[in-house]
């Protein structure tokens, strides 16, 4: 067992604030299929620790994972509920489905008809999730294409017909007009009616990411499949505003993932002194540096040079000079006390103060979604209560 004594850097994540998330989504969407997505290393807090914190938890009915390695990962972390591969698997690794148990969403016809072959020979009943184009113009078939994949479910007794539909919304988290999340809708509806014209009519529907399953009702169907929600963050400021103008309670959520350092060296330096490579930062008076030891490998951006600041003894310490790729160096000539070692917040809360993922990304000039998922996965996790 990891201490977080034992690391220079560290992340830790909130088993209380996970159950409180998934209780405020199972609330929000009435107890609906709940399918819980650790893609990206469970969006950067660690598939393995997540996948132990959600294991025996009784309202998460699904784990969703973009590859087979994720899948793979989830099962030798104990996880024995359904498993939906989201994302493509090569044709010839079909019977990895059947080994591990997967429910593959389709988009391919050239891996359906394997995959039908495959658990034909097998003898085995497998569920499959048929991926619907609405409007994303990513993974997904079009309506034209349809009666090919209904012949091909048709043909091989294994497949019978796709146990779920799905889709997934282009533009449902970065706008407060939702007009085209309506035409996409209305466009899924009218598609589900085409499978079920062609006898593939599936069991559950499922279109609700994160955003969909807090604003609107009407997309949750028999699933909804949550993300970043699970671990705190809202999709975006639109979703949020969005949110609190319909009368939402604002204390809905709360972040799982606090990231941790420490101080590893400490210096005085003279007025009109130069800090880190390039030169872009120039002391004005005396001041005071501790040295930390993350930088841009372990997902500390670089573009947060001279923008962002950390938290040392509940006080603000700003970033100076560049982010180095193992090393960054941070101003605490107004954080009094400060030695060796001690603690520093990169993300989470010290005291009164928080620095959150939201503000590295817009420091950053990115998503809290990429602020996460490129946590490096060597940093160690730790679950605390």
């Amino acid at each position: 067992m990891m201490r977080k004594g034992m690391h220079l850097s560290w992340i830790e994540l909130s088993r209380s604030a996970l159950h409180n998330n998934i209780a405020s989504l199972s609330g929000l969407t009435n107890g609906k299929l709940l399918a819980v997505c650790v893609k990206a290393n469970a969006y950067g807090h660690g598939l393995s620790e997540v996948v132990a914190m959600l294991v025996d938890h009784p309202k998460v009915d699904y784990l969703t994972v973009h590859s087979l390695e994720e899948a793979v990962a989830c099962r030798q972390a104990g996880w024995i509920r359904p498993i939906m591969l989201l994302g493509p698997l090569p044709v010839n690794l079909a019977d990895f489905v059947l080994e591990y148990d997967l429910e593959p969403v389709i988009f391919n016809r050239e891996f359906l008809r394997r995959l039908g072959r495959t658990a034909d020979r097998a003898g085995r009943e497998i569920r499959t999730h048929l991926k619907l184009e609405t409007g994303t113009h990513r993974q997904g078939i079009t309506e034209k294409e349809m009666p090919a994949f209904a012949e091909i479910y048709r043909r091989h007794q294994s497949l019978k017909k796709p146990y779920g539909a799905s889709m997934h919304f282009a533009n449902i988290e970065d706008t407060t007009n939702h007009e085209y999340a309506e035409f996409q809708l209305k466009t899924f509806r009218a598609m589900l009616k085409r499978m079920a014209a062609l006898k593939i009519n599936p069991t559950i529907r499922h279109t609700a990411s994160s955003a969909a399953a807090i604003l609107f009702k009407k997309t949750h169907f028999e699933m909804v499949r949550p993300g970043i929600a699970v671990y705190g963050h809202w999709p975006s400021k639109e979703t949020y505003l969005s949110y609190r103008l319909r009368g939402g309670q604002n204390d809905l959520f709360h972040p799982v993932l606090s990231w941790r350092t420490r101080v590893t060296q400490l210096k005085h330096l003279a007025a009109d002194s130069f800090v880190g490579y390039g030169c872009t930062y120039r002391t004005t008076s005396p001041a005071r540096l501790a040295i930390l030891p993350v930088g841009y490998f372990d997902g500390y951006e670089r573009a947060l040079s001279n923008q962002a600041y950390v938290l040392v003894r509940g006080r603000r310490a700003p970033v100076r000079g560049r982010v180095c790729m193992n090393i960054t160096m941070v101003d605490i000539t107004d954080a009094r006390g400060v030695k060796l070692e001690d603690e520093v917040t990169l993300i989470g809360r010290d005291g009164a103060e928080t620095v959150s993922a939201e503000q590295l990304a817009d420091w950053a000039k990115t998503i809290n979604y990429e602020v996460l998922a490129r946590l490096a996965p060597t940093t160690p996790r730790i679950i605390v209560s």
